[in-house]
């Protein structure tokens, strides 16, 4: 019995678009997932093409991304338009071009991605492979090189191993059986002593200003919780809140927001059980901004100047309590 499904049609279709002419830039929103989705994808190109790169269209601060790069070895860098012209094809991986503004400038041929399909933004590309089902973009890509019979090297397993570890938030989130798999078939080539010091690299002791901050705004609302940590350094801060109050007993959802770079983030997290993430963010925003992700986590992020003058908090407040100020209740 096979390891992995069989990829023998995709993967004659995927190869046929890489030639030695070819110049190649692999874009992501980076976290985990996606950094190991892209240093899988430079590995599927190497010696098929000309060149490839990785670039990045956020800034990258938080401790365990940072920590992930420099010991796995991912050549990563921001993307800037001086850099996006030396390069006439385009990847995607773990995001959909329809996910963020700044995806829209690009004619991608390759979208590899396990977000949910947006029926009024379908991705249109000569690749596509998304598959919600999926935990991790990081398990796909470990399903490409095994049908490609590419033995992952220690550095790329183990960041393949850890996007899917974060993505499924060790298997706490929605996975199938090829997560487990791919996790599983990683670990014989992973080191996994390298990725506990990349797991444990996770605050900044600056941060803890705002993490301080989450604890004095945090709000009952109905049967979740929300806080707003007012203006940060790095959205990531908000990541690592909302990840925490998950933790909180008998709390099916939670919103963190705070203002960052003159934009209103919003980081939600639930149970899986109740609410669906991804439609919550969507209709709190109204069309404002973007947003959208998965039934257990979610964010959605729009600009300061689309709130016409209204508070950020006040916004989120009666965007989330629905302009019923008896469901909102300090903690």
């Amino acid at each position: 019995m096979a390891l992995f499904r069989q990829l023998d049609e995709q993967v004659e279709h995927l190869l046929e678009l890489f030639t030695k002419d070819d110049n190649w830039l692999i874009v992501i929103n980076a976290d985990p997932d996606a950094l190991g989705s892209a240093l899988a994808l430079r590995r599927i190109m190497a010696r098929r093409v000309n060149r490839t790169a990785i670039a990045q269209i956020n800034e990258i601060k938080r401790p365990d991304n940072l920590s992930m790069i420099r010991y796995c070895r991912i050549p990563t860098q921001k993307l800037t338009p001086t850099l996006a012209v030396q390069f006439d094809k385009f990847a995607l991986v773990d995001s959909q071009p329809h996910h963020n503004p700044e995806f829209k400038q690009f004619d991608f041929s390759v979208v590899i991605d396990h977000h949910p399909i947006a029926e009024d933004n379908l991705v249109e590309a000569e690749y596509v492979d998304i598959r919600p089902k999926y935990g991790s973009v990081c398990t796909m890509m470990t399903e490409y090189l095994y049908n490609m019979k590419i033995r992952p090297a220690k550095l790329l397993a183990t960041a393949l191993m850890y996007g899917i570890r974060c993505d499924t938030k060790t298997f706490e989130r929605k996975f199938i059986d090829a997560d487990m798999a791919a996790f599983k078939f990683l670990s014989k080539f992973a080191d996994s002593k390298l990725m506990n010091r990349i797991s444990r690299s996770e605050f900044h002791l600056d941060w803890m200003r705002y993490i301080s901050r989450a604890f004095y705004n945090l709000r009952r609302v109905g049967k979740g919780l929300f806080s707003y940590c007012g203006n940060v350094e790095n959205p990531d801060i908000l990541v690592i809140v909302a990840d925490f109050f998950t933790r909180v007993h008998d709390v099916p959802w939670v919103v963190v927001s705070g203002t960052s770079e003159d934009k209103l983030v919003c980081i939600l997290r639930g149970d899986g059980q109740r609410r669906d993430m991804g439609t919550m963010a969507q209709k709190l925003m109204n069309g404002l901004g973007s947003a959208g992700g998965h039934k257990q986590a979610a964010r959605a992020e729009v600009p300061i100047e689309e709130l016409d003058g209204v508070d950020p908090e006040i916004f989120m407040l009666k965007r989330i309590g629905q302009g019923r100020k008896a469901t909102i209740r300090k903690v």
